[in-house]
């Protein structure tokens, strides 16, 4: 594909470590809690994609986040190294200078036990982000795959996404109750995968799922994006490139891994 309007590119940005306050909390779902954070450090934060991360300290409650400072080269890591996470950054406002992060509730592991603890006045540290992939909207068909764990990012998608062009969401939860309320300009086709006590990690729900979004998609003028847990991910990747679809105008990515501690983005492209 050779429309500039359709080509990708990648932005850097300076690197930067932020300790911030939370402002707000609010439970989106059962398995999904807003946190909205401010700070005069955050002035002049930047998030230009939509799959962008950054990385989150969590603190215990009364304690400091404990972060690397941002060497010349990359940042430098105190010792012992401090727990970090990758989440996205749901959004950022500017005028009120506030950053919004969704949080997956009720799987254990650090970040999640600090978004289920946290309150107005509790301290969370960020780094980043460091860059930034940007996707046009140009693209005619914009499919986007994965479990709960991107729903941030696939909402802050829908959103961003004009008028004129089709989005295809396939979307895999706990249940019916963990559904939200999305927004877009975009003609939207969306697809609601649900688990009900089934285990978390598997391809079947979203495999299924996928093969009713791709139907009439044209590979020519498409953008798939997937994020899940990183075998499933893998498979759907795989699944999608058999379909026809170019690996150049795709992006997968392992969210979290099963059986693991989770927390880095794998990049499976």
């Amino acid at each position: 594909m050779t429309d500039a309007l359709r080509i990708t590119r990648r932005v850097r940005h300076d690197l930067k470590f932020r300790t911030l306050k939370v402002a707000a909390v609010h439970d989106l779902t059962p398995d999904l809690r807003r946190i909205v954070l401010e700070g005069p450090e955050l002035a002049g934060f930047i998030s230009a994609a939509f799959d962008d991360h950054v990385k989150i300290f969590p603190a215990a409650e009364g304690q400091t986040p404990v972060m690397p400072t941002a060497g010349p080269d990359g940042p430098i890591f105190p010792e012992p190294r401090p727990v970090a996470r990758d989440y996205t950054p749901r959004g950022y406002d500017g005028a009120t200078n506030r950053l919004t992060m969704d949080f997956v509730t009720g799987h254990g592991g650090p970040a999640t036990e600090w978004a289920m603890s946290a309150k107005v006045g509790s301290v969370l540290g960020i780094g980043g982000p460091r860059g930034s992939f940007v996707v046009p909207t140009a693209f005619a068909d914009h499919v986007l795959i994965g479990d709960e764990t991107a729903l941030p990012a696939i909402a802050r998608r829908l959103e961003e996404l004009p008028a004129g062009v089709r989005a295809h969401a396939v979307i895999e939860v706990a249940d019916a109750a963990s559904r939200l309320d999305l927004h877009s300009q975009a003609e939207v086709a969306l697809t609601w995968g649900t688990r009900d006590g089934a285990p978390r990690g598997r391809t079947e729900t979203l495999l299924t799922a996928v093969e009713t979004a791709l139907a009439g998609v044209d590979p020519s003028d498409a953008y798939i994006w997937i994020a899940a847990e990183a075998a499933v991910a893998k498979t759907l990747r795989a699944h999608v490139l058999a379909r026809g679809f170019s690996p150049k105008t795709m992006k997968a990515a392992g969210y979290w891994r099963l059986g693991g501690a989770g927390g880095e983005k794998i990049n499976l492209d």
